[in-house]
């Protein structure tokens, strides 16, 4: 009931949130893309981890379940028309993944290696200590610390593994408990070695696994091309149909397909919860709003892109969204063989191990900068993390995902509460830094940048 509840006011908060502040930022990455492309490559890296590898990082983080499996999931319980609310949510939600990842790198500190490190714990700690309030700051910067920590071992984690052990079951007769052992232990030796570490094997890992899923998804388009007028009106009517509608504005949020396609679009591009800044904190880079842009090209990849050309195929296909009910690995699965033959299989499984190995490496980091934080860089701290992280693996590969859904569902959702409030409370620093990176004559006003309430502040140690 409580998790019911949650899914139901975070589309509703996230719309809110997400539309005052492309009404506060002036919709500057929809009137000026060209600005916004032109400020991403304007800067050179010092040495440090480069702007585009923190954007892989982070996209290690999206590009997994949500793109493949949660895609499949928003058809089969929201309908085709949750395809619509998951672009028109992206649309929304890459203003706020701006908004937190700009926050994270001004809030960020210098780590015990002398890396910088941040996220979303750090900024809503110094925002309401800012606010007078630094005890709150620190309760609910650990609350929204152990969340992440759920999330981590759930939707990061054991569905990662869950969806990948059936697809190398299916397509290499591979037993579940391999994969989720051998998942485990490369989770571990990679996140041991850091943020560069992570950073050096997503660079390389993200592009070829990306470039290679969209191949795939173009050839089942092309031979399925006839279908794709049929596609989109059935897209279009179903999002629009006044089932699913509802009785007035209040009946359309709390419909199914926004419901299903809004938290399955959240789960794939994490905008708004707070989580993806953590890897973007580590970036060498001179503004944090320029930093923040490669925030909307991480939601266009994983969202704009990744995610309609999944739901395309699948609903395009031979089979269908509805071919094997709940499970939806294999309704992903039969999209592509049913079109490609018995070989997609094969590329299938390969494709959900290189996005399931990059999206739990990547949540492993998030989980181990959470228990940083409220371990404060205890060593115990890690190792029952590490311990936990190892269990979760395991299980996943196992475990049937109905109740991890909901857990990660829950987790996410009261970490996107309560982020998308300290937004609303720090909109001003990012009205700063905005106004700092793109002149001010793009919002119409004096820049604020050098003077006033929100001074700039440099990374703490």
């Amino acid at each position: 009931m409580l998790v019911s509840i949650l899914l139901s006011a975070t589309p509703i908060l996230l719309f809110g949130v997400g539309l005052f502040y492309i009404l506060r930022l002036r919709g500057f990455y929809i009137l000026h893309p060209i600005r916004c492309v032109g400020q991403l490559f304007s800067y050179k890296p010092k040495g440090g981890i480069s702007p585009f590898r923190a954007l892989t990082v982070a996209l290690a983080g999206t590009l997994g379940v949500g793109n493949i499996v949660g895609v499949a999931s928003a058809l089969y319980f929201g309908g085709p028309g949750a395809v619509l609310w998951m672009l028109v949510s992206a649309l929304v939600a890459m203003v706020l993944k701006y908004a937190e990842i700009t926050l994270a790198v001004r809030h960020r500190r210098t780590g015990s290696d002398g890396q910088p490190m941040g996220g979303a714990p750090y900024y809503v700690e110094d925002g309401l200590t800012r606010a007078g309030l630094p005890r709150m700051g620190r309760f609910l910067a650990t609350v929204f610390a152990l969340l992440c920590l759920v999330n981590a071992v759930t939707m990061g984690s054991l569905l990662q593994v869950n969806a990948v052990a059936g697809a190398m079951e299916s397509g290499f007769s591979l037993p579940p408990v391999v994969t989720g052992i051998g998942v485990a232990v490369l989770a571990v030796v990679t996140v041991k070695g850091g943020a560069r570490r992570i950073s050096a094997l997503t660079e390389k890992l993200v592009p070829l696994m990306t470039v290679g899923f969209l191949v795939a998804c173009v050839a089942v388009l092309v031979l399925r091309h006839d279908r794709i007028p049929e596609a989109l009106a059935v897209i279009w009517q179903d999002a629009l149909h006044p089932a699913t509608v509802g009785a007035g504005m209040g009946g359309f949020l709390l419909s199914k397909g926004v419901r299903y396609g809004v938290m399955r679009g959240l789960v794939s591009n994490e905008a708004g919860c707070g989580t993806a800044p953590m890897a973007h904190a580590a970036a060498d880079i001179d503004l944090p709003a320029r930093q923040g842009l490669f925030g909307l090209v991480e939601v266009f990849v994983d969202t704009v892109v990744l995610c309609t050309v999944t739901a395309l195929c699948i609903l395009v296909s031979d089979s269908g969204p509805g071919a094997f009910g709940e499970d939806t690995v294999k309704t992903a699965q039969a999209a592509f063989s049913s079109v490609l033959g018995d070989w997609a299989g094969w590329f299938f499984a390969a494709a959900m191990l290189l996005f399931g190995v990059a999206t739990v490496i990547c949540w492993a980091h998030y989980g181990m900068t959470c228990v940083n934080y409220v371990g404060k860089g205890s060593r115990a701290f890690r190792i029952l993390y590490a311990l936990a992280l190892v269990l979760s693996t395991i299980l996943g590969s196992v475990t049937a995902p109905t109740l991890a859904w909901m857990l990660a569902d829950g987790a996410i959702s009261l970490m996107t509460l309560l982020n998308l409030l300290i937004l609303l409370l720090m909109h001003k620093e990012v009205e700063e830094e905005t106004e700092q990176l793109l002149g001010e004559h793009t919002f119409g006003r004096p820049c604020i940048s050098c003077e006033g309430d929100f001074p700039r502040k440099e990374p703490k140690t």
